[in-house]
């Protein structure tokens, strides 16, 4: 271990008033992701892909599998080390005919056909919000960004609520819903077209907003990139943007702010 993370821990105790229990912690925060690491390489990392199991200690969320371009043989190896490690195991962007093949292979697995998620939660989380994540979607099309996005936070402990189809098109839609988004603690918006929905969203709310530009959309969209301008150049200040059909994305900037909520809470303590 550090000696230096040790000396710094414990001046903190004498200098600015830090607890032993926060102290014990910030220790084994620092500690955990060592002795993960030095587990994984006493089973024998594999031949194709270094498993990131100190991920979990070092940033609060496993290491997730990007399922795209592997073999369902390779996704079910990863997936057998972050099992090992007692973490909870999800894949993204995984196909109905390669998740068939896994899901015969590791039938505990549950996959969700909307998002092409594959996923195990062996270790719960607490919610690092008081309140619920709302995921505002523009419309039915974005349904598979809303899903990655919301399997993401549950996983992690959040209570999600989502509002689907309340696009700029028919504006009342949005106005109908507001009320019980602007009781959430955390937004993410997903839109596609012209990606107006953010700034409307980013000018009736004060929460931290994500927004998730999507490749739903005629010719003139391309392919998200309209969206996803508009999103960048909003009026609405302090709207933050992920890339195109990210929900995962857009799900990891929201826990990270929640840690951080965490965190000042504790220090307040």
């Amino acid at each position: 271990m550090d000696e230096q993370k040790v000396l710094e821990t414990l001046r903190a105790i004498e200098t600015k008033g830090l607890t032993l229990e926060s102290a014990l912690a910030e220790l084994i925060r620092h500690l955990e992701p060592q002795r993960a690491e030095e587990a994984y390489k006493g089973q024998g990392p594999l031949d194709f892909a270094q498993v990131d199991v100190a991920r979990k200690q070092r940033q609060g969320v496993a290491d997730v599998i990007f399922g795209e371009g592997k073999s369902a043989e390779q996704i079910i190896e990863i997936a057998s080390v972050l099992r090992e490690a007692k973490q909870s195991v999800m894949v993204t962007r995984v196909d109905s005919d390669k998740a068939a093949t896994i899901l015969a292979r590791v039938p505990s697995f549950q996959h969700d056909k909307v998002a092409g998620i594959l996923y195990e939660n062996h270790a719960k989380s607490s919610a690092r919000f008081a309140g619920s994540v709302g995921i505002v979607a523009a419309g039915t099309s974005d349904l598979a960004v809303v899903r990655e996005a919301q399997i993401t936070l549950e996983l992690n402990g959040e209570n999600v609520e989502t509002f689907v189809d309340v696009g700029v098109a028919g504006l009342h839609r949005l106005l109908r819903a507001l009320p019980d988004i602007q009781k959430m603690s955390a937004l993410i918006c997903v839109a596609g077209m012209e990606g107006a929905l953010g700034s409307v969203l980013g000018g009736l709310t004060r929460v931290p907003l994500i927004c998730v530009p999507t490749s739903v959309g005629y010719g003139a969209a391309f392919g998200g990139l309209s969206a996803l301008s508009g999103m960048l150049t909003s009026c609405a200040s302090g709207a933050s943007v992920v890339n195109i059909d990210n929900g995962f994305g857009a799900a990891m900037a929201v826990l990270r702010i929640g840690d951080l909520v965490q965190k000042e809470l504790k220090s307040e303590r």
